[in-house]
């Protein structure tokens, strides 16, 4: 990994860059703001490892001019003089990290080995992205929070297995469209991708959705069908809302699960299916194992991969950018040239927790393009519920910004059963921003 070290003590950046090339780092040096800023345009770093103070300019300075040119690069301040209003603002500015001199040199490690596994992650999503783009229609799976990029990059992995895969997480948090996306990333692609909506069906005709039956096996079979597992055979086949599946039905979709054979209905001949299963729900399944309303046996062979969709009251960075494709697409639909929302409805939207998630989101921009008067959406135009829930909190945007970093942290917290280390990764932040955030937001860590 090559790091711009830009220092302007001698001393101190012999040894910070002794101890780098020691663990392995390829190391450039820069003594002023200037020269660090011609390596990073003229170079390609992992990572910038920054002074504060310099000769000809501040750290803070050559912080957003870095942005400017890579926003992903880990820029980590390193300062003699610390202050937390100056952590604060390098945070916000997009610094990785604030660390005080006498550097530690083991938290310093610490610090850009996350850096870099941040950076990874990030250059993994964009390098998935651009595949999406070839062969799916990506512009449906739109995100930029850290839950949904770790979520991507999962999904990426998972693609390249056969191996099964449930995704678990509320109503309206875009299972299907992961599921989708594992297809077209898969070398299974060129093949069929089948979707059952198994809550949408009768429990009689589920069996004859999966399997198929031939003539006459029931009263009103006419001809013979073909069932979903044999139509997506080499291909993949996702079954919404697994958990709704009958118990009578689960012995026989564990049964094909492990022969990759299935039995039409009035047949008696086993036909040979090479699907990968990819099941959702939005119900607790382990407690549905637990309380044996789902059988263990089957949730174990399709609980192989795992992969959990986050609410969108978890990942509200999106909400901005759903919001400006829900604009886009539902103003086409209607013929009205909306522009965009105004900051106040936005800040409205930043503020309520969708219970619905990103389907109810979708439905609230519908409705309020076709009773927008003008070329912006404003508050009038958004539901009551929505106005309801958001009246008793205060309007800055500072205040609105607090709120969603307090959700994510409290967010993070719970996800980690109260680990610091794990919550911090998860933000994508460091331990010691952590804590200050969780001391400033009075959250107590259990």
């Amino acid at each position: 990994m090559k790091l711009l070290l830009v220092e302007d003590e001698e001393n101190q950046r012999y040894l910070l860059k002794k101890m780098l090339t020691k663990e392995g780092y390829i190391v450039n040096e820069a003594k002023t703001g200037e020269e660090a800023l011609q390596h990073f345009e003229n170079d390609s770093f992992d990572l910038v490892l920054l002074d504060q103070r310099l000769p000809d300019s501040t750290g803070m300075d050559i912080l957003r001019k870095v942005k400017e040119v890579n926003p992903i690069t880990p820029v980590i301040i390193i300062t003699a003089f610390a202050n937390i209003q100056d952590a604060v603002t390098a945070m916000k500015q997009g610094a990785f990290d604030y660390l005080t001199k006498p550097i530690n040199p083991e938290e310093l490690l610490l610090v850009i080995s996350k850096a870099i596994e941040t950076l990874r992650l990030k250059q993994e999503n964009i390098q998935l992205k651009e595949i999406l783009q070839e062969r799916f229609k990506f512009e449906k799976i739109i995100y930029a929070s850290a839950p949904m990029e770790e979520v991507m990059s999962i999904v990426s992995r998972t693609a390249t297995s056969n191996a099964n895969v449930l995704i678990t997480g509320e109503s309206g948090t875009g299972k299907e469209l992961v599921a989708g996306a594992i297809h077209h990333l898969s070398n299974r692609r060129k093949a069929r991708f089948v979707i059952s909506h198994l809550a949408a069906l009768p429990e009689t005709l589920i069996e004859t959705e999966l399997f198929g039956h031939e003539k006459g096996a029931f009263t009103g079979a006419s001809k013979r069908r073909i069932g979903k597992f044999e139509y997506a055979s080499d291909g993949t086949l996702f079954l919404d809302e697994i958990g709704e599946l009958p118990q009578s039905i689960q012995i026989k979709l564990l049964r094909v699960i492990q022969d990759k054979k299935i039995v039409r209905l009035g047949s008696n001949e086993e036909i040979s299916v090479n699907a990968r299963l990819i099941c959702a729900t939005n119900k607790d399944i382990e407690r549905d194992v637990n309380q044996d309303t789902f059988r263990e046996d089957l949730f174990y062979r399709l609980n192989v991969l795992r992969i959990h969709m986050p609410p969108l009251r978890e990942r509200k960075p999106d909400i901005p950018l759903l919001v400006d494709h829900f604009i886009r697409l539902h103003s086409a639909k209607e013929n009205k040239k909306i522009k965009a929302i105004s900051d106040e409805a936005m800040n409205q939207l930043m503020k309520y927790n969708y219970p619905g998630n990103i389907r109810e989101l979708e439905n609230i921009l519908a409705r309020a393009i076709v009773l927008s008067r003008n070329e912006y959406i404003t508050r009038d135009d958004l539901p009551i519920t929505v106005a309801q829930q958001t009246q008793t909190v205060g309007g800055k945007l500072n205040d609105a910004v607090e709120r969603i970093e307090m959700e994510m942290i409290k967010a993070a917290l719970s996800k980690s059963k109260g680990n610091q280390i794990k919550a911090a990764i998860e933000l994508g932040i460091s331990e010691r921003v952590l804590r200050y955030k969780m001391q400033k937001y009075g959250i107590k860590s259990k």
